[in-house]
């Protein structure tokens, strides 16, 4: 691929500092922040952002970072694709909204049925439209309720699912998602999760010892669901050992617990493949998806097999906003984007430059514990060397160095000690390379 933009504005595909990060521009407008916004609401990186497109955000004082967070996996498609942009400009001038449980629309329709061919399996399905992961774990979670008649939840360590009531309480970090909030629903229990780095058991030994731990804390006639991040996400982007997914799943089919995959992060070509899921044959009952699904625009799913779906009575699910229709047609424009341009190959392409620059970067830096993850999702674990004990401040520090020197670095992880790598699939091969040498240098000079 070359430098060029996949999709997206005209912007030069280049990495240009013209001030200090942030700039006098971004620093008036953080005051404004500061007297009108939330404090709970934070920035990872305080620039205020005017263009964007292909690998590059350029903020207001004509500064040009190279991005490698898309938004947390969300542009995946860059951040103005061609085809969105043009399905979103025809929506709005057609109409905004009428809500989809008043008056339906052929936009969600559209989604539902790309949803069922695009997603793993090939068993009949249907879908259910929300605006945020959140909100489409905690449909998932109703429907495996109804289906099976049970209460139960099992979710994993280190998991991210949300920020609502129920979500909090599936997701394992406090701080800073449930800190303060609770209490939080109940009948949601923990397994441990499959973490190579940590626990060096197979996937079929990680898996045997999550399903005593359910069978004993929960009891399978007890429990509704599974819910599980094929890869994590903020967890720290942990990959589970092969066969630690395919032996959970199959459990759960022996036992009539529904399987839920939560893709929000790992979806639609994230990983080289249309969903992580792929990568091991693994076909969940219900799979919900976000963030890359729609270019930007807030579109969640749920999709599953056509009997869990239809088991929830009718106004059972919905929303005012879920499925809107510009939100629908962003979505429609997106797939088109991954289709025409073969993002989930260029997802591999992005992967093997990724793991190049990565794994060398570990030879020189013994800090770097592991180097882990799958296509353009990619991550690398700071620990004390020697040891599997985290790294936070180096973490910071090198992501700080990253940031001063305009590249967009995320850092995540239970300890804070990871960094993920989410550069969007539009983005080229110099660009990427430019930033894996800033990332270098920020290695070397917080050593």
């Amino acid at each position: 691929m070359t430098d060029s933009a996949v999709g997206g504005p005209a912007l030069p595909q280049e990495r240009r500092l013209v001030t200090e990060i942030p700039g006098p521009g971004s620093l008036e407008r953080l005051d404004r922040k500061k007297a009108h916004v939330a404090d709970g609401v934070g920035t990872t990186l305080p620039i205020f952002v005017v263009a964007a497109g292909g690998g590059v955000l350029v903020d207001v004082d004509g500064n040009s970072l190279i991005d490698l967070g898309s938004g947390i996996a969300v542009t995946s498609v860059g951040n103005a694709a061609p085809a969105v942009a043009r399905n979103v400009h025809a929506q709005v001038d057609a109409f905004t909204h009428t809500c989809f449980m008043v008056t339906p629309y052929d936009g969600y329709v559209d989604v539902c049925a790309a949803l069922a061919e695009l997603t793993p399996g090939d068993h009949a399905k249907k879908s259910a439209l929300f605006n945020s992961g959140a909100e489409a774990v905690e449909n998932a979670v109703k429907i495996a309720r109804v289906a099976t008649g049970r209460d139960a939840v099992v979710v994993f360590d280190h998991a991210y699912h949300g920020r609502t009531n129920l979500t909090m309480a599936m997701t394992a970090k406090n701080m800073p998602y449930k800190n303060g909030f609770g209490p939080f629903a109940g009948e949601v229990y923990r397994a441990p999760m499959s973490y190579p780095l940590r626990d060096g058991l197979s996937g079929e030994a990680a898996a045997a010892r999550a399903i005593d731990v359910i069978d004993k804390q929960v009891g399978a006639a007890n429990l509704a669901c599974i819910v599980i991040e094929p890869i994590q996400g903020e967890g720290g982007f942990i990959v589970p050992a092969p066969g630690f997914l395919p032996a959970l799943a199959a459990w759960a089919e022996a036992n009539g617990v529904v399987y839920i995959a939560d893709e929000i992060q790992s979806g639609f070509c994230r990983t080289g493949d249309w969903f992580a899921s792929d990568h091991e044959g693994v076909v969940p009952d219900l799979v919900t998806t976000a963030k890359g699904i729609a270019g930007g625009l807030p579109l969640a799913g749920v999709t599953g097999r056509a009997e869990l779906m239809d088991s929830v009575h009718v106004g059972g699910l919905g929303g005012t906003y879920g499925g809107n229709p510009i939100a629908c047609a962003a979505g429609l424009g997106a797939i088109e984007e991954m289709r025409e341009h073969d993002l989930v190959g260029r997802a591999r392409e992005i992967g093997t430059l990724m793991q190049r620059r990565l794994d060398a970067l570990r030879t020189e830096h013994d800090v770097i514990a592991d180097v882990r993850g799958r296509g353009a999702m990619m991550a690398i674990e700071l620990c004390r060397p020697g040891t599997t004990d985290p790294d936070p401040a180096r973490t910071a520090a090198v992501s700080a160095h990253c940031h001063q020197h305009g590249v967009v670095t995320l850092t995540c992880g239970t300890w804070g000690n990871v960094f993920r790598f989410l550069p969007p699939l539009s983005i080229g091969d110099a660009l990427l390379e430019e930033a894996f040498d800033v990332v270098a240098e920020a290695f070397a000079a917080t050593a």
